[in-house]
């Protein structure tokens, strides 16, 4: 196996390379490696200071409060719109690809399947494809299970 560097394999910026299994996921280097550390970080001085300054130690409270709803937001509010887009728009490809490769519409198909199963599909090209939804429709393997078994490995560079 090739030997892979965090920033280029793992990061969003620059060219993922050859995607896989084990490097598909993506992280957004501002957000994941500074902004967050120093909420962190910022969060855990404030409750340092809770018990080691008693006479601000409401203020300090606050302060750790703050911060950590700060932190909950950020990620949750990051997440929540990004992949809730996202998502409907895997399932909108899966629709599409569907109908491309069977000629029909993919309504009673789809409702089979769980999201992770459909999220995974994505990720094999055509024949593997028909395969791997046969295998996830009759054997209900899971979206992990799907991945793993792709051989050929069809790259999505754009989902955050």
């Amino acid at each position: 196996m090739k030997k892979t560097t965090f920033w280029k394999d793992y990061c969003s910026i620059g060219n993922m390379g050859t995607q896989n299994y084990h490097n598909h996921r993506k992280f957004y280097p501002l957000h994941h490696f500074v902004y967050l550390p120093l909420l962190l970080i910022a969060d855990g001085f404030g409750i340092y200071k809770i018990f080691n300054d008693s006479e601000n130690q409401l203020l300090w409270l606050l302060f750790s409060i703050v911060i950590f709803l700060m932190l909950y937001l950020a990620l949750m509010l990051r997440q929540h719109y990004a992949l809730g887009l996202q998502n409907r728009l895997v399932r909108l490809e899966f629709k599409q690809r569907y109908f491309e490769l069977f000629n029909k519409r993919s309504d009673e198909v789809e409702e089979k399947l769980s999201f992770g199963q459909i999220a995974a599909l994505r990720f094999a090209y055509d024949e593997e494809f028909k395969v791997l939804l046969s295998k996830a429709l009759n054997e209900n393997i899971s979206g992990d299970q799907i991945k793993k078994s792709i051989k050929k490995w069809r790259a999505d560079h754009h989902r955050i």
